[in-house]
């Protein structure tokens, strides 16, 4: 059984400074994983999801978490915890999902928490620092600083190429 989706709000977003146009900003969707503030691009997001009951896919990837019944369509949930290398969350009954769509097939990502949409100047986007671990800088497309936190935009593709990094 699943718990009802809550649609991603747009208009919490912060609006374009005076002279900046929409095209100037980075709308990403926020959420932690392992204490990490981190980001997708809202453009990819479909959904938000509470805790769901997700079904285990024999010979998968261990960050294969399983798929998940959306709507009537089967998602493949991704345990973002163990594709970036972090250790398991407890419990795990409390993570939340970010449904995304990658090339019309849709993965949720399963995170600690869901935070908001923000509206985040392109110019403010600096490079992904060397000082990140390896496993989290092949996902991240750069960093923002945000009141004292850094938040890391990750890359929805390269985090759900699995096959690619399941060959070693």
């Amino acid at each position: 059984m699943s718990t009802p989706s809550m649609n991603v709000p747009t208009d919490t977003a912060r609006s374009p400074q005076p002279g900046q146009d929409e095209s100037d900003n980075h709308e990403l969707v926020s959420m932690t994983v392992a204490g990490q503030l981190c980001g997708v691009p809202v453009r990819q997001v479909q959904d938000v999801l509470g805790p769901q009951r997700i079904t285990r896919v024999p010979l998968a990837p261990p960050e294969v978490a399983g798929s998940l019944n959306l709507r009537g369509r089967i998602v493949t949930a991704i345990d973002l915890r163990l594709r970036l290398d972090v250790p398991p969350q407890v419990p795990a009954e409390r993570a939340m999902s970010v449904v995304v769509d990658q090339k019309g097939e849709l993965y949720s990502l399963i995170v600690d928490s869901v935070g908001e949409v923000l509206s985040l100047p392109a110019a403010d986007r600096e490079p992904t620092p060397a000082t990140i671990d390896p496993r989290w800088r092949a996902f991240t497309d750069g960093v923002f600083r945000l009141n004292g936190r850094l938040l890391v935009e990750l890359n929805v593709e390269r985090l759900l190429a699995i096959e690619a990094t399941q060959a070693h």
